[in-house]
This record gives structure tokens, sequence and C-alpha cells, in this order.
């Protein structure tokens, strides 16, 4: 695939907000995790460790590859992986740790990165909701030997679709470069277009009191081929379909490169908006998360308890009011045909909890305090 300028530039000016030595764009961001595990080496009999707390979207490129993915339990306050059980999931046949920041919410690299180098595995940073997210003066996704991001509609950082992988040493960058050049396709005219269009729709129309009634109608509109979906059916089965390897395209490196030049100004509004939530949610007598001194998350949600969690959600429609339901199981979403992805319920029982109990509130850039008031008002009386 020949890269536009565009393309070249939006990869350089991204790589270099991550002191990342090497960057690929691609049309999604798990396509970039796909590429990261290809270039890895990844194959057949590998096993790639993974929190029970995710996107089947990641696990399919594991599945791609003819790999196991291995599912590790969480711990129940920042949702990430828990570092005291990830030694007794590491066997002979582990190749990658996938390090997913859940939320936003960095996870304890330190103690990762001890346990992986002393057995010597690879880790991969999942940044696809952090994006910006710092750890002991650090950004996440410099930690590991690469990283990956997603611009899905609803990521801290959106080109409507896309996604990018970073790495930092020359013998990925020589595997990557390698793999692009001779496999990477190149989006449709018609899908760049469809795509351009619906950035344009999103635009006007996405606002919190809208979101739940536009995101049902943009669904149907995806299953009817109308619009371009982050998720198609064929997704929910682990075999590749045959467009999927596929690069960013220029209407997307352009919309990237206007969204860098605003990157700093977002991630203020969602830490200032995550301060709103920390002070009304303690105020309306919710678990508030204490988030370690060496931590300063960039969350592309915050994430909540709740009692009567289905209830919530229809009643938050009704309402007018923007609430999410990640992870609806541990395999997000609930239409996840879970065993064929080897899991088993009660494999990950804090996890299992957790998509029983959490909701999500918007931090995005069109939420504001007064928005954030009325959300925790509503969701009050759901309280566990």
């Amino acid at each position: 695939m020949k890269k536009t300028t565009d393309i070249i530039s939006f990869e350089k000016g991204f790589a270099c907000r991550w002191l990342a030595f090497h960057a690929y764009s691609f049309w999604k961001g798990r396509v970039a995790m796909y590429a990261i595990l290809r270039a890895l080496g990844v194959g057949p009999e590998d096993e790639v460790i993974v929190p029970g707390y995710t996107c089947v979207m990641d696990i399919n490129p594991i599945k791609y590859l003819g790999a196991k993915a291995v599912y590790i339990d969480i711990e129940p306050k920042m949702y990430n992986m828990d570092p005291e059980l990830l030694e007794g999931k590491i066997t002979e046949k582990t190749k990658v740790i996938v390090a997913q920041h859940t939320y936003g919410y960095p996870c304890e690299m330190d103690a990762i990165m001890e346990i992986a180098d002393r057995r010597g595995i690879t880790v991969v940073e999942d940044c696809c909701l952090a994006c910006g997210s710092m750890y002991k003066g650090r950004k996440t996704g410099v930690f590991g030997r690469a990283a990956y991001f997603s611009f899905q509609w609803n990521k801290p950082f959106t080109t409507g679709l896309g996604g990018m992988a970073i790495g930092r040493d020359d013998e990925f960058k020589e595997k990557m470069d390698a793999l692009c050049e001779q496999e990477l396709k190149m989006p449709s005219f018609k899908m760049s277009f469809m795509l351009a269009l619906q950035r344009i729709v999103y635009g006007l129309v996405i606002y919190p009191r809208t979101t739940a009634l536009i995101t049902n109608v943009f669904r149907s509109l995806i299953k009817k081929g109308l619009v371009v979906g982050s998720s198609s059916t064929c997704e929910f089965e682990p075999t590749m379909p045959d467009d999927f390897f596929m690069g960013m395209g220029q209407s997307q490196a352009s919309c990237g490169i206007a969204r860098l030049r605003t990157l700093e100004k977002n991630m203020r509004h969602r830490r200032e908006m995550k301060k709103v939530y920390d002070h009304l949610l303690a105020e309306a007598g919710f678990d508030v998360i204490e988030v370690p001194d060496y931590m300063d998350p960039v969350l592309v949600r915050y994430p909540v308890r709740i009692k009567d969690k289905e209830k919530a959600l229809v009643e938050a429609v009704k309402a007018g009011v923007e609430i999410g339901s990640w992870f609806e199981c541990p395999l997000h979403p609930i239409e996840t045909p879970m065993a064929m992805y080897g899991y088993e319920d009660g494999m990950c029982p804090v996890a299992e909890q957790a998509c029983r109990e959490v909701v999500n509130l918007p931090v995005h850039p069109r939420t504001n305090e007064k928005m954030a008031r009325r959300t925790v008002e509503f969701i009050r009386s759901f309280r566990g």
C-alpha cells in the first residue's frame, strides 16, 4: 500500500507525541493489534495473555493467527489485569502479554514488566481506551515493546474509525515494514467517502441527550450495509474477513492531523470531567476510585458500579441520559459466542461481577458539569 503525504505526516506526528521511533496507521485499531502480533511472530500453539474484561475484537487477531487467548482476571478497582495472578498464567507457550489500560486507568506496569522481563515475554500495551494516560511520569504505550490505539467513534482520540501501532526498535520496524508493504490493502473510495460523510453527520447530531437514540439507528444502518461500522457480523466469529488487513485512508489521516492539534485540550477536558464526577459521585454516596498519585489517567469513560444495570440502561434512553454499558460480558459485547473464544463462565469471577454492575459516564468534549450533574442525579436511584 502506497502511503499519501497526509498518512505519513499523521504517523510521524503521532509517533512524536509518544516518543516512539516508528508508527503505522490502519483502518481499525484491531488491525493494528493484528499487525503487531504478526511482526512479533505470534502463530499456532502460542499463547497470548489478555484480561478477561475486554472486547472480542481484541481476541480476534489472536485467533486469526491460530494462537490461544489466555484470560486473566482483573482487580476490582481500576478493572485492569491483576498482576498477582499473572505469573500463574504463564506457560512455556506464552508469547505475549497484552496490558490493557481499561477505561484509561493505567495498568501497574512496573509489576507487569518485572514479571515479563524475568520470564522473557514480550509486553504489548492496549492503549485503545487510554490515549494520554500517564504512569510514573511516562505515557502509557511506551513501556512494552509495542502498543496499539483505536480511533473509533467513542475513543478519546477519534478519526471515525482507525488505529495506530507504535514501536521503538529496529527489528520491529523491519518486520512491520515488510508486512505492510507486502500485504496491507487500501480502503476503497466508497468506504473512505462513507466514513468521511459519517464524521460530518456525527459532528452534527451526537450529543449526550441524543447518543443512545442515534446509536440504535446507526446499528440498524450497519446491519443493512448503509454505513461503515466499527464491527460487522462476520467479526463475531474467529475467522478473518478477506478485507480485514487494511491501512488508513486519506480522509482518516487528514482528520487525525487536525485532531492532534486539539489533543492536549481534549485530554485536559477529560481530566477535568473526571474531577467533576469524583466530587459529584462521592457527594451522592458512590464509591469513588482512589487513583494512586503516580497515575494520571485520561479516561475514555468514567466507570461506576450500580444495581440493576439492565433497567438503568433502558431508563437512561427514555430520559435522554448518556450512560454506556461497557463491558456487557468478559468479551464485550453480549452477542459474543464466548465458547468459540475459549471463555467459560467462572474463569474471571471479578470481571464477571463487574460486567453485571458497571456502567460508564461520558467525559468527551461535549460534556460539561451541568450534564454531569444530571447524569449523576439519574443514576443516584441505582446506587448499589
